[in-house]
């Protein structure tokens, strides 16, 4: 996009491109230039980073360590953040948990959690969906059932990312089944993983890693403080970190950076199929999704220009959400094409700089594409799935 920024934004710019350039670690950027996995302590140690910077907490208002940026800035350091190549900000304590303790949490809460969040100190999960209970959340089972100055939880949650490293997790849960509608009786909870009775069960993913989990609560003891909000008023609180999840999901300036690797790639002269140079199939569908990715570009732009002046993210966080989602899979199958056999599905026994298996095309290795095409096929169900993002958009976009 041709952007004339003023002085003051071009200053930032500037301000951003050099502190991606002094302060972003060698050994991590090399990790991600390479496709190697990053562990825990890379992804804290590099927020951490960040928080120093005042640069942990985008989207926060001020008075909770939020940076204050305007819409042009967020989006000149979401795209200076993905030229960079640098990881994402993992979501679930800043971008999720955190918006909802600032909004509906009281103040010992807020006090209590969003520093260690803002600080990167406390590694967070999300438990929403369930066995049974994934894009029909509010059919959920996990009861939460008073028992003195406690709530007695029991139940289990699934596709719980990352939640093997996780110190807490948020949940929602049934804390009443006497209602009219499902989504009612729903209610907001924070759970230490370390509480006895909570277990967690590993899931290996398609391409082999240990990404989501099952997590199982019996008889789990917690706090009746650890409930955000008013009891039953969950649903309406998790719509509201959905709606900030989905924006995220679509992951804009990420996909630019990645569309660009690609089209650096066919332009190698050492490339594995010279031919896609003049492969005008090829090029064809590059240049179709280039226009998507525009067009998309300008929704993410509205969307952050609402949540500036203190709009939570409306349906328009579906639309992000579908279209961002199918183009990442859209670029998964392009790399998977450019490599040709070179793609086919490789495990190494780990991941080393040093391997040969690691070079410096696409996004990672030619074998590794294919990794990342079985990973990313969940990117269109999870957070809720495109089809429950089209009945959102019909109902509060089209009214029908």
């Amino acid at each position: 996009m041709h952007t004339n920024f003023t002085p003051e934004e071009q200053n930032f710019e500037q301000e951003v491109q050099a502190f991606f350039k002094d302060k972003y670690p060698n050994d991590i950027k090399r990790k991600q230039d390479h496709a190697v996995p990053l562990m825990k302590e890379d992804f804290i140690r590099w927020q951490k980073v960040l928080f120093a910077q005042g640069w942990a907490a985008i989207n926060w208002p001020v008075e909770y360590g939020g940076t204050g940026w305007s819409t042009v800035q967020k989006y000149i350091f979401a795209n200076e953040m993905a030229k960079a190549n640098a990881p994402a900000i993992v979501p679930f304590g800043l971008g999720m948990v955190g918006p909802v303790i600032y909004t509906y949490g009281n103040e010992e809460q807020k006090q209590r959690f969003l520093p260690d969040i803002a600080a990167s100190n406390v590694w967070w999960c999300q438990g929403y969906s369930e066995p049974g209970s994934g894009s029909d959340l509010a059919s959920l089972k996990t009861r939460a059932d008073r028992d003195g100055n406690e709530y007695i939880l029991n139940g289990t949650k699934t596709w719980t990312t990352l939640g093997q490293m996780a110190d807490w997790i948020f949940c929602l849960v049934r804390t009443s089944s006497d209602v009219a509608r499902k989504q009612e009786g729903i209610s907001f909870i924070l759970v230490d993983m370390k509480t006895p009775g909570v277990s967690v069960r590993p899931i290996i993913t398609i391409e082999g890693d240990h990404e989501v989990n099952e997590v199982h609560f019996e008889d789990v003891r917690v706090p009746l403080n650890n409930l955000i909000g008013e009891e039953g008023k969950g649903w309406t609180y998790g719509k509201v970190l959905l709606q900030h999840e989905r924006t995220s999901i679509a992951g804009v300036a990420r996909s630019e950076y990645r569309l660009n690797r690609l089209k650096d790639k066919i332009k190698n002269a050492n490339m594995t199929q010279p031919s896609l140079q003049n492969d005008s199939n090829f090029l064809r569908k590059i240049a179709a999704l280039e226009i998507e990715l525009k067009a998309l570009e300008y929704t993410e732009l509205r969307t952050l220009a609402a949540v500036s002046v203190g709009k939570a993210p409306g349906p328009e966080s579906s639309l992000l959400k579908i279209r961002g989602t199918e183009i990442q899979q859209c670029l998964d199958e392009l790399f998977m094409e450019a490599a040709g056999y070179f793609s086919l599905p490789y495990v190494p026994n780990q991941y080393s700089l040093e391997s040969k298996e690691i070079n410096h095309v696409g996004f990672g290795s030619d074998s590794v594409s294919s990794l990342q095409y079985f990973n990313n096929r969940k990117a269109s169900i999870y957070g809720g799935s495109n089809e429950i993002q089209k009945n959102i958009i019909a109902k509060h976009v089209l009214g029908l």
